[in-house]
């Protein structure tokens, strides 16, 4: 297959990494000048859960001009407008697109300048991925990738599409509701997004803190009551066990939130953490606990970009 990684970051990495090891022919493309051209000049380096391997994706710098059978995009939530508007040009030429971003509200936005009639809404779960450094990404674990359609593309060929997910080495399943998938993993990242973020502790050094471990709990239990509320069909009804459990596969790992805020780059706290007062909004519910939480990230936010000007 052809296939272009729209946001080869730490997450883009992962999945270039393993669909070339596979056979596939690989295009990747990013913001991250530094890391393309490290790529460019010596390979793309994955360690971690799935192996170690240099693999040799091609850097482009636009959608090439050529059929792609496959358009992963895994920018981050505040670019999936401009991913989107970049790829319409080439919309034609796409026969799949598969959106992964953390939180609510991406999809939506890849649908309404895309369309859905190729859209797949993709969810990662507990990969721990980070940039240790540019060419090299390493990730602590690789749960699941699941993916769903966002309503119009058939079934089968989403069950199509898992099987090549597979055969690269991913333990991927298609869903038949990709919401709850979603709010499954948001329930999750809630938990460690911003507590973590705010102290520049692992989750699982976040887990075991006598202080921070009940403010990750209740951040977890609002977001599940709020999805109860909305008539969310959960697979768990325990979600401090849930969240536990999370933390555990991967205690080393650092949330996406928590490295963006090292490396003084906008976080995408406001569809994950502030997803859970808008959603709890709609069913006349408050959500203080990420409500609060989503202000103090803001707020470090704020600060770092005033420090760096």
């Amino acid at each position: 297959m052809n296939i272009v990684v729209q946001g080869c970051g730490a997450m883009g990495s992962v999945y270039a990494a393993l669909f070339c090891s596979a056979g596939h022919s690989v295009s990747v493309m990013s913001r991250n000048r530094d890391h393309m051209a490290a790529i460019e000049r010596s390979g793309l380096r994955v360690s971690g859960a799935s192996g170690d391997r240099i693999v040799t994706p091609t850097v482009v710098e636009d959608l090439p001009n050529t059929p792609i059978d496959l358009l992963i995009m895994s920018v981050k939530a505040g670019a999936v407008a401009d991913a989107a508007t970049m790829s319409a040009k080439a919309k034609e030429r796409i026969a799949r697109i598969v959106t992964i971003q953390n939180g609510l509200g991406s999809a939506d936005i890849v649908a309404d300048l895309l369309g859905s009639d190729k859209l797949v809404v993709g969810i990662a779960q507990g990969f721990g991925a980070s940039l240790v450094s540019p060419g090299h990404v390493h990730h602590n674990d690789m749960k699941a990738i699941r993916l769903g359609t966002y309503g119009v593309l058939p079934d089968d060929s989403v069950h199509e599409l898992a099987t090549v997910w597979r055969q690269a080495g991913f333990d991927t399943d298609p869903v038949r509701d990709i919401l709850t998938a979603q709010w499954e993993k948001l329930i999750c990242n809630v938990a460690y997004s911003a507590p973590c973020a705010l102290t520049g502790l692992t989750v699982g050094e976040a887990l075991q803190d006598g202080v921070l471990g009940p403010v990750t709990r209740d951040a977890a239990v609002e977001a599940y009551d709020v999805a109860r509320a909305l008539d969310i069909p959960l697979s768990f009804e325990d979600p401090v066990a849930t969240v536990r459990a999370f933390a555990e596969r991967m205690p080393d790992a650092k949330p996406s939130v928590l490295l963006d805020i090292e490396a003084g780059k906008t976080t995408e706290i406001d569809v994950i953490n502030g997803s859970i007062p808008k959603q709890a909004a709609r069913v006349g519910l408050s959500a203080p606990v990420n409500a609060t939480l989503t202000r103090l990230v803001q707020a470090m936010e704020n600060n770092v970009r005033k420090k760096a000007r």
